[in-house]
């Protein structure tokens, strides 16, 4: 294997149509496309005012976001948070979170580590219910 990989996000397949959340939901893991073996990264978009359909935290998995375009809300725990283009939001494995696109959508990068695998996550439908 190469030293390195290069990869263009937006080539990685999204995964959201598969789990019924498209076209609210834009998901693109890029973990295995880019060889990734102790972290993961994907590309996620939100449709204007959309908000995800569930809560998630994790076992063992920190991870980061970081808007690249537009604005909304996170819901970490009992906090809501505003965000707008280039804030960057570390969470803790334990926190729950859950995101909400404002008025013009919302695009972020998600950035995970280490690698866990998919029994790491807990998932809960609808957390964020106002």
């Amino acid at each position: 294997m190469s030293g390195y990989t290069i990869l263009n996000l937006e080539d990685v397949e999204d995964a959201a149509p598969a789990f019924g959340m498209a076209p609210a939901l834009e998901a693109r893991f890029a973990r295995e496309a880019l060889g990734l073996e102790r972290s993961g990264v994907s590309l996620q978009r939100l449709a204007p005012d959309a908000r995800l359909p569930f809560g998630h935290r994790h076992r063992d998995q920190e991870e980061v976001y970081v808007v690249v375009a537009g604005d909304g809300r996170v819901a970490l725990d009992d906090d809501v948070v505003d965000l707008r283009a280039w804030d960057a939001v570390r969470v803790r494995p334990e926190t729950m979170r859950c995101f909400e696109a404002g008025s013009a959508g919302m695009s972020l990068l998600a950035f995970g580590a280490p690698f866990t695998g998919p029994d790491d996550a807990d998932i809960t439908p609808g957390w964020w219910a106002e």
